[in-house]
């Protein structure tokens, strides 16, 4: 694998601020939306169906380059204009990860973000370590790290 894993997420009215721009909270949202699919969607598909069970945000880290709006000429009756999310994984410790992402609209890089997660047992109420079974999925999105 290791590739980014790419996603296209819709627009939604409801991510539009007061100037016609997506919000900045949103594009938190959208990032979430991305990272969801290639851990839970995508983990699923590869066997690993852990990360549903638990992970939590320790850190967001936001960059702001140029607003996205609605779009509506990208927009068709059948579809709202969407935005590219690219994420992979750039950093595996042994109770924690990172994911890097850049946004685009069309092919105008509009936003970079980081995240630091942590695998948590929800029963327990307490972070956990890593499984190799994780720990090799994430290394499929993770160009430059070794086991």
């Amino acid at each position: 694998m290791s590739e980014r894993f790419v996603y296209h997420c819709a627009l939604r009215w409801s991510d539009l601020d007061a100037y016609g721009h997506v919000n900045n909270a949103r594009f938190l949202t959208l990032y979430e939306e991305a990272r969801v699919a290639m851990m839970f969607a995508g983990g699923r598909a590869w066997g690993v169906g852990s990360f549903a069970d638990g992970v939590v945000i320790r850190r967001h880290e936001v960059d702001y380059l140029r607003p996205v709006d609605y779009a509506l000429g990208r927009a068709s009756a059948e579809a709202a204009p969407t935005v590219r999310i690219e994420l992979w994984v750039d950093q595996i410790k042994a109770a924690y990860f990172s994911v890097s992402y850049e946004l685009y609209d069309g092919d105008t890089l509009a936003g970079t973000a980081r995240s630091l997660l942590v695998p948590f047992d929800l029963t327990a109420q307490r972070p956990r370590r890593i499984s190799p079974e994780e720990r090799a999925f994430l290394l499929g999105y993770a160009p430059g790290l070794s086991a």
